[in-house]
């Protein structure tokens, strides 16, 4: 009796751990608008085992009278939904941006514009079965121009 006990628990809880999936703590994408601006590749590390806090980071342009290199920061926080792979996605982020693609103007710091912009998001997540990440959120931007209302679409692989 003790065998039969022990061989169906130790099927019970092999049959468990097949059952469950192992949570993809990265993501490389594209995102149009949202944090970046225009746009941004970007990279997102989520920092706990299980679907939580995570920060990202991007280089992306922006582009209006000049062209503006764009860093792209943030901390973001995904909430599940019922279905296991459905998110809210909501965060806040910092976008560095300086016109000329440039980091740096050696020669005079007074030519060039650089300004930091603020944005709040909120948004609908959805992981597929293949590894494809998309989103697409209300974003914000807040800067030294005003806050313009923006939308941002992500869409890119988890690993």
């Amino acid at each position: 009796m003790k065998i039969l006990i022990i061989f169906l628990a130790s099927a019970f809880f092999a049959t468990c751990s097949f059952g469950q999936t192992t949570f993809k703590r990265n993501d490389l994408y594209f995102e149009a608008g949202g944090n970046g601006l225009f746009s941004s590749i970007n990279y997102e590390r989520q920092l706990t085992s299980q679907p939580g806090l995570g920060f990202r980071v991007g280089l992306g342009f922006y582009s209006e009278n000049a062209f503006y290199l764009t860093i792209p920061t943030g901390i973001n926080y995904l909430f599940k939904l019922k279905n296991d792979n459905s998110f809210i996605d909501a965060g806040l982020g910092a976008t560095w941006t300086r016109n000329n693609g440039k980091f740096f103007i050696i020669e005079d710091p007074s030519i060039g514009e650089q300004f930091v912009s603020f944005v709040p998001s909120i948004g609908y997540r959805k992981h597929t079965a293949n590894d494809v990440m998309w989103r697409i959120s209300l974003a914000p931007v807040a800067n030294k121009y005003g806050l313009v209302p923006w939308l941002g679409f992500s869409l890119g692989k988890r690993f």
